[in-house]
């Protein structure tokens, strides 16, 4: 069952991949050094390697990335990671549980230069046999060789972004790709060895419909992803100019949003995937929906995870790492980025030291998200603070409990299951420093 609130749905809220969120990074150019050095040897850590190129730049995205044109911009901006790689990897010791690629499409390296990457990757850092190295791909620009390296690598997991198989909405978000590429893909990957599938959709895209999430997904059923992200499109053209070639008189209102969201979670459901937090589907046998099962799912600033390292080490220009206290943000200028890295420099250059409270409210919304239930009270002692803030926030959860959303117990929050749809509102109840009515932050639904 599904209710819809008009008054709760249009709102806009963070989605809160770290708490606090990336809004309020303020500079921080000399805390890299020091960050890397308090990482202890024994501490498992995760890499995130960022691209910041595609061949073409779709109207809807909000990842930072531009076109690649000459193919010397990528020779270059690779010369510059691999000198970063290697002053990171010549001040960490600690090792290395999974790698992660995005951008921007990684797949716009070619198939020599990834080989060469990860070979450097391998070279500097310390790690695991078993580590699962997963890329986020364009399948528009994908080959078998492409699948061959990537295998060749290690790489066992790609995240397809497909977004939607409608056609003519396709052609109104600047991504033309027909169900066959992908499926082709797919099927190059499975050949070369690569065996897990992420399938990244969207709703309330410009002229979508009901009945094209209902037909995208049946396609992408076809594909048999193991896992599936469905992600409501944040349009906000202020901040992101290659948005405002999207015609904003086409978009789903909020009530349209929410019901195409509902219907993407029931034909999920019935197609056999668990509901991952709020917006991931996965199968029963996927590690995400283990995860999930068995508490230890997690977000962080790749969404949800089944990572359990608590040090992320960002790579590349934007990359965020997260340490112990502490996120830290790579220089988001490419050409300023590449001069730096180059010379050997360390490049975080934003990010925030977090107070205890902030890390005790992060742990507080991201046990929220990842379980729908919290007992605030538990979550204070467990960081050392007082829980006379956090029990005095559950006085704004009225507004969800009063229309069944939510259920408070003495200092324990639970998400109903019709309050699903909303849980990002009810996690901003414990956020502190929420600017509501900031325009950069995505509707609730």
């Amino acid at each position: 069952m599904h209710r819809y609130y008009p008054d709760l749905a249009g709102r806009t809220v963070p989605r809160y991949t770290s708490y606090p969120t990336a809004a309020a990074f303020k500079p921080l150019p000399d805390a890299h050094a020091a960050a890397l050095a308090s990482v202890a040897d024994d501490t498992p850590v995760s890499l995130y390697l960022h691209i910041p190129y595609c061949h073409e730049i779709c109207w809807y995205c909000g990842c930072n990335t531009g076109a690649l044109g000459r193919p010397a911009r990528m020779d270059s901006y690779l010369a510059a990671l691999e000198g970063e790689i290697a002053r990171v990897g010549s001040m960490l010791r600690a090792p290395v549980g999974s790698v992660h690629f995005g951008g921007g499409s990684p797949n716009a390296m070619s198939p020599t230069a990834f080989l060469a990457l990860s070979a450097t990757l391998r070279r500097h850092f310390a790690i695991a046999a078993d580590a699962e190295w997963a890329v986020e791909i364009d399948p528009r620009h994908f080959t078998q060789e492409t699948a061959q390296s990537y295998a060749a690598a290690g790489v066992s997991r790609l995240s397809i972004g497909a977004q939607t198989f409608s056609p003519q909405v396709q052609a109104r978000i600047g991504r033309l790709q027909p169900w066959r590429q992908i499926a082709q893909t797919m099927a190059d990957a499975r050949r070369a060895g690569i065996a897990r599938f992420n399938l990244d959709l969207m709703y309330g895209l410009p002229g979508q419909t009901l009945d094209d999430i209902a037909a995208t997904l049946s396609a992408a059923f076809l594909l048999a992803p193991d896992r599936v992200a469905m992600f409501g499109y944040a349009h906000m053209p202020q901040l992101l100019p290659r948005q405002r070639r999207i015609d904003d008189t086409l978009l789903p209102d909020a009530e349209a949003r929410f019901w195409q969201s509902a219907l993407a979670h029931d034909l999920l459901i019935e197609a056999g995937f668990e509901a991952i937090g709020f917006d991931h589907f996965a199968r029963p046998e996927d590690s995400l929906a283990r995860a999930a099962r068995d508490g230890t799912l997690r977000r962080n600033f790749q969404g949800f995870t089944d990572d359990r390292a608590t040090t992320l080490i960002g790579l590349g220009a934007s990359a965020i790492s997260q340490f112990d206290g502490l996120f830290l943000q790579n220089e988001k200028h490419v050409g300023s980025y590449r001069v730096g890295a180059a010379n050997g420099l360390l490049m975080g250059s934003r990010g925030l030291l977090r107070t205890p409270e902030d890390r005790m409210r992060g742990a507080l919304i991201e046990r929220l998200l990842c379980t729908g239930r919290v007992d605030v009270a538990e979550v204070a002692a467990e960081h050392g603070q007082s829980s006379r803030a956090v029990i005095g926030d559950m006085d704004r959860l009225a507004e969800f409990a009063e229309r069944g959303l939510v259920l408070t117990r003495g200092t324990t929050v639970t998400i109903s299951p019709v309050g699903r749809p909303y849980a990002r509102l009810v996690a901003s109840a414990f956020d502190t420093a929420l600017q509501a009515r900031e325009a950069r932050f995505s509707t609730a639904v």
